[in-house]
């Protein structure tokens, strides 16, 4: 089970509409099972969720404190992809959640004060020696902020290659527990957010691969694993009813 963490240290960022909508497009796309988790208590996207009347993802009800249990009761039940909503600001929670994933998506909007918090949640995922890719979230097109954003995150780490632009369809998509992919099938929207699955699909199954690569080869070798990572440098009580 690949778990993608959704995390961001300043609020507004869209960690719930990436998570819904990434959900949904992987469902989809028929690379199910998909369950979704939401860590923050502000509970949005399991509100979302609760709205929603097409099928698919599932989701599931968790704790921090009983987290790891929970994880490993749906790789029993045999999901493909776990998508986990985190809380803006609490260290300690996006700490404890980055501990478990395969990957990080950090959502950052193109304006100064988001490019400042994001210090803190790229510092978080080091501590955990996690794989992190920025996502430029409600950006514009063409624009020489958008563009600056994006050369100023790779200064830091990975960004995905699919911009999401700023598009009041993306929220509003949501408001009754659907996607832009299926109230606005035709649109740039969904299909930047089509794009972004697949980018996330393709780098999950390429950490994958290199996590089997390390733990079949034989120690004995003199190529350390230290070595073999560095050459890749672009780099809420126990689980309910899933319904």
């Amino acid at each position: 089970m690949h778990i993608v963490a959704i995390c961001s240290q300043k609020g507004g960022s869209g960690k719930t509409t990436l998570s819904g909508h990434l959900a949904v497009q992987a469902h989809r796309a028929g690379d199910g099972p998909v369950v979704l988790v939401d860590c923050d208590p502000q509970g949005s996207l399991a509100a979302w969720w609760n709205a929603r009347e097409l099928p698919g993802p599932d989701f599931a009800r968790t704790t921090l404190g009983s987290l790891e249990e929970d994880i490993a009761r749906l790789r029993d039940r045999a999901f493909r992809y776990l998508f986990v909503d985190t809380p803006p600001a609490a260290s300690a929670a996006i700490a404890r959640v980055m501990h478990f994933a395969n990957l990080i998506l950090v959502p950052t909007r193109p304006s100064p004060h988001d490019l400042r918090a994001v210090r803190a949640t790229l510092d978080l995922a080091e501590r955990a020696g996690k794989p992190l890719v920025f996502v430029v979230n409600g950006a514009t097109a063409r624009s020489r902020l958008t563009t600056d954003a994006a050369v100023a995150l790779s200064q830091h780490g990975t960004v995905a290659p699919v911009l999401v632009s700023q598009k009041v369809i993306m929220a509003s998509s949501m408001i009754d527990g659907r996607t832009v992919m299926e109230t606005h099938p035709e649109s740039p929207s969904a299909r930047e957010i089509e794009s972004l699955w697949d980018y996330v699909r393709e780098r999950l199954a390429r950490l994958a691969n290199r996590e089997a690569f390390l733990r079949r080869r034989p120690a004995a070798t003199g190529f350390g694993r230290r070595q073999i990572e560095g050459e890749e440098a672009e780099a809420p009580a126990a689980v309910g009813e899933l319904a």
